[in-house]
């Protein structure tokens, strides 16, 4: 199922950066996370679920809770 992870082009935030997923994967837990979030995102999709990414990571920009790049 990981190849499902391409159906969706990257963007600028995501389901996975806004749940503490990003940054490296130096573990195969850290990708298995990873990529479950991914693949989450993809089989939960909508208009609804983008707003909420959104406004989470305007949220996470402002209070500085982000381990982002």
């Amino acid at each position: 199922t990981y190849r499902h992870r391409f159906a969706v082009k990257p963007g600028i935030t995501g389901w996975a950066q806004i749940n503490g997923s990003r940054g490296p994967t130096p573990t195969l837990a850290d990708m298995q996370r990873r990529a479950a979030l991914d693949l989450w995102y993809i089989e939960n999709q909508s208009l609804r679920l983008d707003i909420q990414i959104l406004l989470r990571t305007v949220l996470a920009e402002i209070t500085r809770r982000t381990n982002a790049f």
